[in-house]
């Protein structure tokens, strides 16, 4: 099974078929120049499976019909006879290209247009001017061969990810590759056809012996083949066999898909020319919807760009160049341990980006940037599963768990721990003689202490890997009003909180596998289970309000306004003590987006008549370092009404909205009495952006309530706040007003 085989077993089809058409010709009397034969297809490029069909290209000059029958009837008969599959055209040079102008399958067909005998210099005529017609018509083309690959891919999925894939007609198959090379022949762009030529390789001699052992020209690699296979091409097991497939057509389909989006984005502008850049981060540019490496910027020296980058890409709907993705390969540094806080909340950023994480996932593990942050995905990666009950190698299932997950972080409190158990469920998988859930318990605790993430959240992912299957278990296998079987998963989960990130866990991961392991059945008696046990549970607390010191509540008592603000690793805390008034909050947010600081988490409280404030903040690249001065000035023109609050907040944000950006599910506000505190908590659940907390502070102040303290966490690209409130008079809303609240500030999140 090689490319000299095909290119032998082709050529001794040529012989035959040359021996046949001169006969058939001399036969009936006409001139060998008024007919040519060629072949097309894959057949044009000498790369006949044992199985193929003969696809020719019978030419000729304006012979009868008469004639055209009887001829065609003694040349291939002999092949009919034997069974031989044949699929032929019967045609002239205008009619061939009067075809390719109207069928897209035509004209991608004559690309491969090889002579083999008859009149050659009609063969040779039919060729250039097929070429020349494919390149001139090139506008009208392209979209016909994109709807074509669409509907194929549609139908016969993605080859990487499948585990009986069809080796031609699926995603990332042999027609990707074809059509890579019709596209190349366009001359308009690079088409990097080398990345895929041992791609090509493998692909062609797995399908060269699967038609072999099954003795049909079967093209879909099943089960049933997989074992005959691997042992026809000398391979350990059918494991091996399916991992060296799908990494294969994971390199076709990147290549592809970044040859489609380059061509389709420069298509819309003249001559193919790129825009002007603009600067999105440190180190970052985009142009014509891509995310490259600002000229001049020292990679080498910021370890922490690769992940930046994807988030950046992920979440405002970019695409990574290839040259990003292969300087950052070749050139950043290892990432220190632990993570920066700020890397590791740009990989929870790039998970929350739902299927646009896909595509910037793979472009970083085509380079091995995955690899290199994360070493224990390379055992998982292209991992096949011989099981009936998934669709998909493990580490594109965990990636599809992933993207269902991120449409549930409105439903948890912790949206972050959810993205990361959802990437990771699935790591203690391949590793023969382990439990995989026990295993991957084991796996991810060095993994999340080396993302940084603190004790008692590795105790969290750590639980939740080891019991990922535990509630669809249950579920289905035990009587859910039998009381043990509640306090059988109440021992193994102990707070409502990650009952509720389990449960999400359970949802993405079903509905990643498929209909035949979720459905509505099933997510239903999940749901029951779960509401059961939350009320066996306490419920969930809101968090608690910042605790002063004593320094703190002496400053408050002052009355004045104080600021103090120190680094901590990437980030600033900033300090704010001043007195209380009503908007406080929403003024203090806007004089920090204002000054490009990005809130990452903060902590509020009323005392008497002032409010402290403890704010972690995140610098923009383009924002000048803060200090304690030029924020005390600043804010206090704020308070003094010295400048328009409103008009710069919308100038961020309009700044923000120039990018594409992603899908994002709508926000969640719920309001609820909190008996310990006498107010109502107030929990907004949105996608995190310039101006939210402003916004959101300054509706709940317009409702004419006070706000007596917050709790502000930005987790990856989600924001997530608390705000604790009460009437004027110091009490919690009836439970009719805080109902209106929590819409009100949910419609308005809505417009944002």
């Amino acid at each position: 099974m090689s490319t000299r085989e095909r290119r032998e077993r082709s050529d001794k089809v040529d012989e035959e078929l040359t021996s046949l058409f001169h006969g058939a010709l001399s036969q009936l009397g006409i001139s060998e120049r008024s007919a040519a034969l060629a072949a097309v297809g894959g057949y044009g490029r000498g790369e006949l499976s044992p199985g193929s069909d003969l696809d020719l290209l019978i030419l000729h000059t304006g012979l009868t019909p008469e004639d055209l029958k009887d001829f065609v009837n003694a040349f291939l008969y002999p092949l009919w006879s034997t069974n031989k599959k044949i699929d032929y055209s019967l045609r002239t040079k205008s009619e061939t290209l009067s075809a390719a102008e109207d069928d897209i399958k035509v004209a991608l067909g004559l690309l491969d247009l090889r002579h083999v005998a008859g009149n050659s210099d009609l063969t040779e005529e039919v060729a250039t001017a097929s070429l020349e017609q494919w390149r001139k018509e090139y506008k009208k083309n392209l979209p016909k061969l994109r709807a074509s690959l669409d509907e194929r891919h549609d139908r016969a999925g993605e080859l990487a990810y499948l585990l009986e894939p069809d080796l031609k007609e699926a995603r990332g198959g042999l027609r990707d590759i074809n059509s890579l090379r019709a596209l190349a022949k366009l001359d308009l762009i690079d088409v990097a056809l080398d990345r895929v030529a041992a791609a090509e390789s493998v692909l062609m001699n797995v399908r060269d012996a699967l038609h072999e052992s099954s003795k049909r020209d079967r093209d879909q690699l099943l089960f049933t083949e997989q074992d005959k296979v691997a042992t026809l091409l000398k391979y350990a097991d059918a494991d091996v066999l399916m991992l060296d497939v799908a990494k294969s057509a994971r390199a076709v389909d990147y290549t592809a898909s970044r040859t489609w989006d380059r061509i389709e984005r420069l298509s819309k502008r003249n001559l193919f020319k790129r825009s002007r850049p603009i600067g999105v981060a440190k180190g970052l540019v985009s142009f014509d919807g891509e995310l490259a490496i600002d000229e001049g910027y020292e990679i080498e020296s910021d370890s922490a760009l690769g992940l930046r980058a994807a988030a950046i890409a992920a979440q405002n709907g970019l695409h990574l160049t290839v040259d990003a993705c292969i300087d950052m390969a070749t050139r950043i540094q290892d990432l220190p341990t632990p993570w920066p806080r700020q890397t590791r909340e740009d990989l929870v950023t790039l998970i929350g980006a739902g299927e646009h994480m896909i595509e910037t996932f793979e472009a970083l593990d085509q380079e091995g940037l995955i690899g290199r942050w994360i070493p224990e995905w390379s055992h998982v990666r292209f991992l096949p599963q011989r099981n009936v009950l998934h669709r998909h190698t493990v580490d594109r299932h965990m990636l599809e768990t992933a993207f269902r997950a991120a449409a549930l972080t409105r439903k948890v409190h912790r949206p972050d721990l959810l993205l990361i158990a959802a990437l990771f469920h699935d790591i203690g998988k391949g590793f023969p003689n382990k439990d995989h859930s026990e295993y991957g318990e084991v796996l991810i605790q060095p993994l999340a202490r080396r993302m940084g993430f603190d004790d008692e959240d590795v105790a969290t992912l750590a639980l939740m890997i080891k019991h990922h299957l535990l509630l669809s278990a249950v579920a289905t296998r035990r009587d859910l009003d039998d009381p043990q079987t509640i306090l059988f998963v109440l021992s193994h989960i102990k707070d409502a909180e990650t009952l509720e990130l389990l449960h999400a866990l359970s949802i993405a991961d079903g509905e990643a596998t498929g209909t035949t392991a979720w459905s509505k059945w099933k997510a239903g008696l999940v749901q029951d289970l779960v509401n059961r046990c939350l009320a066996a549970m306490a419920g969930i607390a809101p968090a608690p309000q910042l605790e002063l010191t004593e320094e703190q509540i002496a400053i408050a008592q002052s009355g004045e306004l104080t600021i103090s603000l120190h680094p901590r690793d990437e980030n600033y805390v900033i300090e704010i003590i001043s007195p209380d008034r009503t908007g406080l909050l929403s003024i203090v947010a806007a004089v920090l987006s204002i000054s490009r600081l990005d809130v990452r988490s903060a902590r509020t409280r009323t005392i008497g008549s002032s409010a402290v404030m403890t704010w972690l903040v995140a610098l923009d690249a383009f924002a000048p370092v803060p200090t304690q001065e030029g924020l005390h000035a600043l804010l206090s023109k704020a308070l003094d009404r010295e400048i328009d609050i409103n008009k710069r907040i919308e100038e961020r944000i309009s700044n923000y909205r120039k990018y594409p950006g992603i899908p994002t599910p709508p926000p969640v506000v719920t309001a609820t009495n909190d008996l310990a505190t006498n107010a109502t908590v107030v929990e907004v659940r949105t996608h995190d952006k310039p101006g939210v907390l402003f916004n959101v502070s300054r509706t709940i102040s317009k409702f004419g309530v006070d706000i007596r303290a917050a709790i502000v966490a930005t987790l990856g690209a989600e924001a997530f706040d608390t705000i604790y409130i009460t009437d004027l008079q110091g009490n919690a809303l009836s439970e009719e007003k805080a109902k209106i609240l929590a819409n009100q500030v949910e419609n308005y999140l809505l417009t944002l």
